[in-house]
C-alpha cells in the first residue's frame, strides 16, 4: 500500500499538457484502483486560494501529476500552501510520456524533486 497521496491535474484551461498524456494517466489511475484526487485545473485552484491545496500540502507525502515542478511549487506558494521539499514528488505530464508518469505515481517509493 502506498503511503503517499496522489493528485492528478487535468490542466483544463491552459491546455498545455498533451491530451493523450492526460487521458492515459487518468485512465491508468482509474484502472489501478489506487486512491487519488483529481482536479480540473491546479492553476485555477491556486488563483482562488482553494483550501483543498492547504489540506493536500499539510497531509504528508504527495505525488502530483501536473506540469513543471517549479510551476507547481509556485502555484501552491501563491495559494499560501507551500509544499514540503522532503515529501513532494512532481511528475511532469508536459514532458514525460503517460507510462513514465503512471509508473512513478504508482511506485511505492517517493523521490522528492521539488526545486
Amino acid at each position: 500500500m502506498n503511503r503517499h497521496r496522489i493528485l492528478y491535474c487535468h490542466c483544463q484551461y491552459a491546455q498545455v499538457v498533451p491530451p493523450e498524456v492526460k487521458a492515459g494517466v487518468l485512465q491508468a489511475l482509474c484502472d489501478s484502483g489506487a486512491s487519488f484526487d483529481a482536479v480540473a485545473d491546479l492553476c485555477e485552484l491556486a488563483a482562488r486560494k482553494d483550501p483543498s491545496l492547504a489540506r493536500l500540502s499539510s497531509g504528508g507525502c504527495v505525488k502530483i501529476a501536473a506540469c513543471y515542478p517549479r510551476a507547481v511549487k509556485g502555484l501552491f506558494h501563491q495559494a499560501g500552501s507551500d509544499l514540503s521539499p522532503d515529501s513532494t514528488e512532481i511528475l511532469n505530464m508536459r514532458t514525460e510520456p503517460a507510462g513514465a508518469v503512471v509508473d512513478r505515481l504508482l511506485a511505492p517509493d517517493l523521490q522528492p524533486n521539488l526545486p
